[in-house]
């Protein structure tokens, strides 16, 4: 082989790999999203869909939405799925997020030993049933990990004036949904948790729902791309790519689509641009 031939060698190598190494970084998505869409399967159920119909590879973070925000404040992350309706709208004032939309919604559930020492069943008032929960004495669990069920926790109790800190029956985790989920079945204790993700652990825990149905315990999920103006290493072109997908049709029906036991646990939210 000529000599010149011989020295470009090395050069062609190199530009290979280049071209490999950008084509697959380009395909990956970073996206934070709260655990709830992790522990419940729903994002085993849906990514597949987007990635089979776009090539791009989602590599999911599942941390508390607060967290996941900070996550994107610092450009860590692409995309973030998350629900803390007040948090979302700060994110995108401060110009650390664009185009978000509503993408699902579902419901906050207080969950309990079957036996419910803190006599809460059928209840339909979150407030009076923090109020109960306190007075009765019986183990509650916050996550204490600053998600979007925790702030919607301590909401609750700002509201009804107690403060639960210190208190002998309560219990801060710092965890996920579904470890505190399964703490709560040990214990026995309450806690708040998503329905879905209270779907999914239902049968290994064996916790009964105590309280639903207050307009109070709405829980809606939206999807927010990190602002390449803020971040330009983001990659905001895959970014919108999941967010179009999961607000169309498709995405939307997929949503819907998603059961355990029969059981729709998330309801498809989007109503247009």
């Amino acid at each position: 082989m000529p000599l010149p031939l011989l020295r470009l060698i090395p050069r062609m190598a190199a530009v290979a790999c280049l071209m490999m190494w950008a084509t697959t970084h380009a395909s990956e998505l970073k996206m934070a999203t709260t655990t709830s869409t992790e522990n419940s399967g729903l994002l085993k159920y849906l990514l597949p869909k987007f990635e089979q119909k776009s090539g791009v590879t989602v590599k999911v973070i599942a941390v508390g939405s607060g967290k996941a925000m900070k996550m994107g404040e610092m450009g860590d992350v692409d995309v973030l799925l998350v629900h803390a309706r007040k948090m979302e709208d700060e994110f995108v004032a401060a110009g650390y997020g664009v185009n978000r939309r509503d993408v699902m919604y579902n419901d906050f559930i207080v969950v309990g030993p079957a036996s419910d020492p803190a006599g809460l069943k059928s209840s339909k008032d979150v407030l009076a049933s923090f109020r109960k929960l306190a007075g009765s004495g019986s183990k509650f669990i916050s996550r204490g990990d600053n998600s979007g069920t925790d702030m919607m926790e301590k909401d609750y109790w700002k509201q009804v004036g107690i403060e639960p800190k210190g208190q002998p029956w309560y219990v801060n985790a710092g965890l996920g949904m579904g470890e505190v989920l399964t703490m709560a079945a040990q214990m026995p204790a309450y806690t708040l948790s998503d329905r879905a993700t209270y779907g999914a652990y239902r049968a290994k825990t064996g916790l009964a729902i105590a309280v639903q149905g207050d307009p109070k315990m709405f829980n809606p999920y939206g999807i927010i791309a990190v602002n390449p103006a803020k971040h330009p290493g983001t990659n905001y072109a895959d970014a919108m790519k999941l967010v179009e997908w999961i607000t169309s049709k498709e995405g939307q029906d997929a949503i819907a689509g998603y059961k355990v036991e029969g059981e729709q646990l998330f309801f498809p939210d989007y109503k247009g641009k």
